[in-house]
């Protein structure tokens, strides 16, 4: 080729690369899509077959709390101007994060954290799936290990289910 034209085309590649940088910025603002309003926390899809398996609690959509089913998590520090309200958030959030750990695939439940006083206590429904010895170590050692935590007394009330499929309310 000859080396005029090659220059040529050198030079509109660097004011390409010059310009380019400045039609970026000049363009960038705040994006105008219009509003979804769809309310979709709290419920699930339902599937083409019908076979995922839903709990009491998770048939119920987000709006019958209080009516059909109960809160996760009971406590005063939601009242208007009460104290500790983010430590108590922030305290339930690492309570429930350690029972998944620990309990891995044995809760077929939702953890239910109740406070009284400066008692919490744990409840739920587990899987029959380990041996009653390997059921009272864990429950010592979750008791013990978020006493020491959270600096309060830790109890567990847990009930036992023999299947998973035992606490399937409905599929969808």
């Amino acid at each position: 080729m000859d080396p005029k034209i090659l220059s040529k085309m050198a030079a509109s590649m660097r004011v390409v690369s010059e310009v380019a940088p400045l039609y970026r910025i000049a363009f960038r603002g705040l994006s105008t899509t219009p509003a979804c309003c769809k309310v979709q926390a709290g419920r699930y899809k339902i599937t083409l077959q019908q076979n995922k398996p839903l709990t009491y609690e998770q048939a119920h959509p987000p709006y019958r709390i209080g009516v059909c089913k109960g809160w996760n998590s009971w406590n005063t520090s939601n009242l208007h101007e009460a104290p500790r309200a983010c430590e108590t958030t922030f305290e339930d959030s690492f309570i429930r994060k350690f029972i998944f750990g620990t309990w891995h695939g044995l809760f077929v439940s939702e953890v239910i954290i109740k406070r009284r006083h400066n008692m919490v206590i744990l409840s739920g429904l587990v899987q029959r799936s380990v041996s009653a010895r390997k059921m009272y170590f864990l429950i010592g050692y979750t008791e013990e290990l978020l006493s020491r935590f959270l600096k309060c007394v830790v109890k567990m009330e847990l009930q036992t289910v023999r299947d998973r499929k035992d606490v399937v309310f409905k599929y969808i």
